[in-house]
């Protein structure tokens, strides 16, 4: 055990067990497009977790992508038409 997970159970922070670390860590394998497409059970807790901040970061890309494209498309429409409401309510 590491001196700081004992000084954090120590100061009355719960522990994550080493056992519930492999556990989210294999959640996290299977969520994981890259690692999933290339059914490796043999990535790394490291390698996961690269993977996993990788993936979230293009998500947010993606989700700012699509915000900009919505927000382009509103402007070329009727602001009081039926589509307009339903774009900005994507947007909100």
């Amino acid at each position: 055990m590491s001196s700081r997970r004992s000084r954090q159970s120590s100061a009355g922070v719960s522990r994550i067990s080493d056992e519930q670390i492999i556990e989210l860590i294999s959640k996290l394998r299977q969520l994981l497009p890259e690692i999933r497409e290339r059914r490796s059970d043999k990535a790394s807790a490291s390698k996961v977790l690269q993977e996993t901040c990788n993936y979230i970061r293009n998500l947010h890309r993606e989700v700012d992508d699509l915000s900009e494209r919505l927000s382009q498309l509103l402007a070329t429409i009727d602001a009081d038409s039926a589509e307009a409401a339903i774009i900005r309510s994507l947007i909100m």
